[in-house]
């Protein structure tokens, strides 16, 4: 299975907090690290030291896409809240079916989202990308 990953976080949310977050959201799946073949997160998110972390670790490149490009994804959980702190109406569901160049029919994981012990979050989508 090969899987594309759309990653939101706060701001100074640490590589421990994303981590759990995705393998959790791998856990809801049946995947595993391996089956990752693309990340993508919006491109506030560029200077993310977390992100940053967890991507290094795992030999991944991060692609970062602009609030309009994810904005024109059609995702099935848009949020008033998330587009007013960043242009676009979602983050983790658009940039993961952007990345995987897939619908949201192949999104196998919409939003899990996970709030770390500093009370930062961190969301995880998974799109199955065809083989």
């Amino acid at each position: 299975m090969k899987l594309a990953l759309g990653l939101g976080c706060d701001r100074g949310t640490p590589s421990a907090t994303i981590e759990h977050a995705i393998a959790e959201a791998l856990a809801v799946c049946g995947a595993q690290l391996a089956d990752v073949c693309r990340v993508a997160s919006i491109d506030l998110k560029a200077n993310e030291h977390g992100l940053l972390q967890v991507a290094e670790k795992h030999g991944w490149t991060i692609h970062f896409y602009l609030a309009a490009e994810l904005a024109v994804v059609d995702v099935p959980n848009p949020s008033e809240t998330v587009r007013q702190h960043t242009g676009t109406p979602s983050v983790s569901e658009a940039a993961a079916l952007r990345v995987g160049g897939v619908d949201k029919t192949q999104l196998l994981l919409e939003k899990h989202k996970l709030r770390g012990p500093d009370g930062r979050n961190a969301t995880v989508s998974i799109a199955r990308i065809a083989e």
